[in-house]
């Protein structure tokens, strides 16, 4: 089962042991007896863990939205709902140890038991690989949200669109000028064009976030 796990997880457990406890619920340990170890403190390692990666990402790659918005945005990123969703992903429920209680009660599919189970293993990973392996397991799912929008910040696209609709016969256009980096690591820079003319211009890691720092840039220039 562990195999199976490490496999959807992308990482190779020296200890597995971590492993086992990071999906064990505190149902399954009661019924097994005193000594078993269960989930709760790594859950509540995880979510340091959690916050400061997703922290250090956002700070890092939206270096001009401000603290405010650099909050909401990790706490959307880092709320139950969404890592229920990371851990549905990997189908965390199906190799969750659960009481016959929670068994019986749907525990697999429950949004709170799925969600802590999935920053137990960010700490499992943690306290077997070290931080860099949380951060890369971590942002195989917080940059496909934040670039799939399933976890909201502003969105500069809509605003600069709406703002030039007022005058329908102008046409917005996003034009990719460069790309560089390996495919781990690949940087992207476009253009925001209205008409023929240049009016915002912006880098990130996914076209989809470039063309959101260009647009960005084009509502500073028309002081919005």
């Amino acid at each position: 089962m562990f195999k199976e796990l490490e496999s959807a997880l992308q990482y190779e457990y020296k200890d597995i042991s971590l492993l086992e406890t990071a999906v064990t619920h505190s149902s399954y340990a009661n019924e097994k007896g005193p000594g078993n170890k269960y989930n709760e403190r790594l859950e509540f390692l995880g979510d340091s863990v959690l916050g400061f990666i997703t922290a250090d990402y956002f700070f890092e790659h939206f270096k001009n939205v401000p603290e405010g918005d650099l909050t909401k945005l990790r706490a959307a990123t880092v709320c139950e709902n969404s890592l229920y969703e990371f851990a549905k992903e990997i189908n965390l429920g199906k190799y969750l140890l659960l009481g016959k209680g929670e068994l019986h009660n749907g525990g697999r599919e429950r949004a709170s038991i799925l969600a802590d189970a999935f920053e137990a293993v960010i700490a499992s990973i943690y306290l077997d690989g070290g931080i860099e392996e949380a951060r890369k397991f971590v942002l195989r799912f917080v940059e496909k949200a934040v670039e799939n929008h399933q976890v909201s910040f502003k969105d500069y696209k809509t605003q600069l669109q709406e703002v030039i609709q007022k005058n329908p016969e102008e046409k917005l256009s996003y034009v990719l000028v460069e790309e560089s980096g390996p495919d781990h690591n690949k940087s992207f820079t476009v253009e925001v064009h209205l008409n023929s003319n240049v009016i915002g211009k912006g880098t990130g890691r996914s076209k989809k976030l470039a063309e959101q720092e260009a647009a960005k840039e084009a509502l500073a220039l028309m002081g919005l």
